[in-house]
C-alpha cells in the first residue's frame, strides 16, 4: 500500500509554539495526521497523511458504546545535529497488534505502521522542539467505527496517528513523586485487559487517581485484584524497587502492561551489573523494607518520564519515606543513560535508537 500525502496549505498552517517551557503534554498537535480505514472482507485501505481535522462518527459507532479502542504512545527526538530519532518503535507496533488481537480488532502490517510513523514525523519535523528533554509525542489509535448497537466485534475500524510537541517532563529538575496505595480500587484483573493499552483501562483508573490527587499525592500505587496485597503498577507506569542490592519489579502475569521503558530499564540495569529480580512483591514487604532501611529507592518507568523517582508512599493513613524523599542514584543513572541514547548523545549498544532523518547542524540548546 502506498501512503498518500496531502499537505495543509501554507497559509492555513498553525503557528508553532515559541516558548518551549510552556509546551506541557498533549496541548499541542501539528498540521497533519495519518489515517486509514478497515472493512471486513476488504482489509486495510486508503492510507493517507492529510490536514488535521475533526473526525465524523455515527452516533452508534461501536467505539462509543462497547469500548473497542486501543492506542500506543512513543516519541520522536531531535539529536544534536538535527538528526531525528525514534526509540524502539517496533516494540510499540508489536504491542498494539497484541492489543488489537485481545479486543477482536484487526492487526496492522508492521511495515506500513512504521512507514506511516516515519513519513508523518518527517513531514512535521519542524514541530519537534529543540530544548533539552523536549520531543514530538506520537499517538497511534484504533477505534471501531461500524454503526451498530448489537454487541459483537465491529466489522469496520479507523486507525489514525496524531503527533504533537511536548515539553520536558522535569522542567525544574529531576524530582521524586508521592504515591498513594489504593486498597479499595484496582487497575486490572488477571484474565482481563490489563496487559494491553485499551482506553477502558485508563478510564477505570481515574476515580482512584482523583482520590490520590485530592489527598496531595501524584500517583496511585495499584495492588492486585485478588488479595489486594501485591504491587502491580503505579499510575500509568511500571514500578521498580531497590531493596538491598537488588532491583525488584513485579512479573508480567497478565494484569500488568509490558512497558517498552520497563524492558529498557531491566536490560540497561543488567548491563550496568545491577541484579534484577522479577517477582511478586507485597505492599507489606515494601513498607517493612522502608522501616528497616533496606528500601533504598523506588521509581516508575514509562514513555512520558522515562524514570520517575518516588520519595514517599502513603499506606493506611501513614506516610513512609524512601531514601529520605530524595532521588536515588540508580534511578538517576538509568534516566540519564536512556535519555542520552534517545537523543543520540551517546553510543547505543542495544540497537534501540532508530534514525529516520539525517541532520546537518547543531541545534540543541
Amino acid at each position: 500500500m502506498e501512503i498518500k500525502i496531502r499537505k495543509t496549505p501554507t497559509k492555513e498552517r498553525k503557528a508553532k509554539p515559541r516558548d518551549e517551557s510552556k509546551l506541557g503534554f498533549g496541548k499541542v498537535v501539528t498540521d497533519h495526521f495519518f489515517n486509514m480505514k478497515y472493512k471486513e472482507g476488504k482489509g486495510w485501505y486508503d492510507p493517507v497523511i492529510e490536514p488535521y481535522r475533526k473526525l465524523q462518527l455515527d452516533p452508534t459507532a461501536m467505539c462509543l458504546h462497547y469500548g473497542q479502542e486501543i492506542f500506543e504512545g512513543l516519541k520522536a527526538y531531535r539529536g544534536p545535529k538535527d538528526e531525528i530519532y525514534l526509540f524502539r518503535p517496533m516494540e510499540n507496533i508489536k504491542r498494539m497488534n497484541v492489543s488489537a488481537e485481545r479486543l477482536c480488532m484487526p492487526k496492522m502490517d508492521e511495515k506500513i505502521f512504521l512507514e506511516a510513523i516515519k513519513k508523518l514525523v518527517i513531514l512535521e519535523k519542524e514541530w519537534i522542539p529543540r530544548g533539552e528533554g523536549t520531543s514530538l509525542y506520537i499517538r497511534p489509535t484504533m477505534i471501531a467505527t461500524e454503526a451498530a448497537l448489537g454487541v459483537h466485534p465491529a466489522s469496520e475500524y479507523l486507525f489514525f496517528i496524531v503527533v504533537g510537541s511536548v515539553g520536558a517532563y522535569y522542567p525544574q529538575g529531576f524530582s521524586p513523586t508521592k504515591m498513594y496505595v489504593s486498597e479499595e480500587y484496582v487497575r486490572a484483573v488477571r484474565g482481563g485487559i490489563g496487559h494491553i493499552k485499551a482506553a477502558g483501562n485508563y478510564a477505570a483508573s481515574l476515580y482512584a487517581s482523583r482520590i490520590a490527587t485530592n489527598m496531595g499525592y501524584t500517583q496511585v500505587l495499584w495492588l492486585d485484584s485478588v488479595e489486594k496485597k501485591y504491587v502491580e503498577e503505579v499510575g500509568t507506569s511500571n514500578i521498580f524497587f531497590v531493596i538491598g542490592n537488588e532491583l525488584v519489579t513485579p512479573p508480567l502475569a497478565g494484569s500488568i502492561l509490558p512497558g517498552v521503558t520497563r524492558n529498557s530499564v531491566i536490560t540497561l540495569a543488567k548491563h550496568l551489573k545491577t541484579k534484577v529480580v522479577e517477582r511478586p512483591i507485597s505492599i507489606d514487604e515494601v513498607i517493612a523494607a522502608s522501616k528497616n532501611g533496606s528500601l533504598k529507592e523506588a521509581f516508575a518507568s514509562g514513555t512520558a518520564a522515562i524514570v520517575s523517582p518516588v520519595g514517599h508512599i502513603h499506606f493506611r493513613g501513614k506516610e513512609y519515606s524512601i531514601n529520605g524523599g530524595k532521588t536515588g542514584a540508580l534511578a538517576e543513572k538509568l534516566y540519564n543513560e536512556i535519555l542520552q541514547i534517545q537523543y543520540g548523545l551517546k553510543n547505543d549498544p542495544f540497537g534501540w535508537r532508530v534514525k529516520i532523518l539525517d541532520g546537518k547542524k547543531t541545534s540543541r540548546k
